[in-house]
């Protein structure tokens, strides 16, 4: 049962120190309400603390960011689910948010079905699951990945209201900029751009650009100057560098990056937010889901590639962002990212990679991924040493003995009272 005290003291922590990477012992750390109050390492003597808890030496993290989610996603079929009422997509979110948060990520970023309702609603505290950042509708263009009309037809099936997985579609200047404002209109924290092909899609390339430079300019333009940033779906060389050079800030997947993209990424100053989780999950599932031989082919693609993106990434200072990108019934998959990155990236790089450098992409580096004093009160009790790996993460339920979201604690176990 979730509680919530209006002054926490968590004392005799090891603080992960998510901008340096350090392990700082015997910290402790002050909640007032919803915001972390005071950070030291050495005793606080505060009166009036509702609730002390002794961390018996465990690491104590910020609550987790996953930047590529689709918590509308209930289904890994977008017929299906264009198909679904809206309240009945709601409903079946609820049990995805919960897990999230079961999960340790108390913040997740929509990349594209998400609305301001359900945004409202975890804020009100109907449902229970992660602070969300949406991105409404993903802008793509007449036949770019996310226009799900199959091949032979005109109209769109029913898209209910938005929700779930279909883009809005946009041709031209004037078009794509009536598409960003609207999801301006809509309560978007970011906006999404479909600037190349896709794996799931009918009918584009994988390596094929998608939008005229002028069009993704004046996305980024509009989406500038409602002080929002674009986040872009890219595989390939291409679309990458002439997304950033657009004013992209997050490449999405990116798994056919090069060293010439990776550099452009990097004089751009743009973030890469891989995602093999879920080129896993359908690289086993994908035949037995249906999909088309051509479909296959260009999963197998990119799959082969996603990790070598990472290093190509890393090696020449691409701030690299944690995202998963599940779909439906493979959604319980999140933590295989952890294991996925693992030969790329040391475990410390990737709790930065979900916390610090997530915040920072976001906007967000003074609320978020950080345990400083003002920063909100999410925080994380690990079982173990994660400089050994992520095995707790991997198994949240024994492994994560506390989870915090803006003061509120959703799990607390075998804590002793400080």
């Amino acid at each position: 049962m979730s509680q919530t005290a209006a002054r926490t003291l968590i004392h005799n922590a090891t603080l992960f120190d998510s901008q340096t990477l350090a392990l700082r012992p015997h910290s402790t750390v002050l909640v007032e309400g919803d915001r972390i109050a005071a950070v030291s390492q050495q005793a606080l003597q505060v009166d009036e603390v509702q609730r002390r808890i002794d961390a018996g030496g465990r690491v104590l993290l910020p609550g987790l960011i996953d930047a590529h989610v689709h918590v509308m996603a209930v289904t890994h079929d977008v017929l299906k689910l264009s198909s679904m009422p809206p309240s009945l997509i709601t409903a079946a979110s609820k049990p995805v948010l919960e897990a999230l948060l079961a999960r340790g990520f108390t913040t997740v970023r929509d990349a594209g079905g998400a609305d301001f309702g359900l945004q409202e609603a975890l804020a009100r505290g109907l449902f229970q699951g992660p602070r969300l950042f949406i991105a409404g509708q993903p802008i793509t263009q007449t036949g770019g990945h996310a226009d799900a009309r199959p091949k032979g037809t005109r109209e769109m099936f029913c898209s209910c209201a938005g929700l779930g997985l279909p883009g809005f579609i946009a041709d031209g200047d004037a078009e794509v900029r009536r598409a960003v404002r609207e999801q301006v209109r809509n309560g978007a924290n970011q906006i999404k751009i479909m600037a190349g092909g896709g794996v799931a899609s009918p009918t584009d390339p994988i390596d094929g650009t998608q939008f005229s430079r002028a069009e993704l300019q004046a996305i980024c333009e509009e989406a500038e100057a409602a002080n929002l940033y674009a986040m872009a779906h890219a595989y390939s060389p291409r679309a990458i560098t002439r997304a950033v050079q657009a004013g992209v800030r997050s490449i999405e997947h990116g798994n056919l990056l090069d060293e010439a993209s990776a550099r452009a990424m990097k004089q751009a100053g743009a973030y890469l937010v891989p995602t093999l989780a879920t080129y896993e999950a359908l690289g086993e599932e994908g035949a037995q889901l249906g999909w088309s031989e051509e479909m296959l082919g260009k999963l197998a693609r990119v799959q082969s590639r996603g990790l070598e993106a990472i290093e190509l990434a890393r090696a020449e200072g691409v701030p690299i962002v944690f995202g998963t990108d599940l779909l439906g019934h493979m959604q319980p998959r999140q933590a295989r990212e952890y294991a996925l990155r693992a030969p790329a990236l040391a475990p410390l790089e990737i709790l930065q990679s979900a916390t610090w450098t997530a915040a920072r992409m976001m906007g967000q580096e003074s609320r978020l991924g950080c345990i400083q004093p003002g920063a909100w009160a999410d925080l994380l009790l690990l079982e173990g040493d994660p400089r050994q790996g992520l095995d707790m993460l991997a198994a949240p339920e024994e492994g994560i003995a506390l989870i915090m979201q803006a003061g509120r604690i959703h799990r607390e176990r075998g804590l002793q009272p400080a």
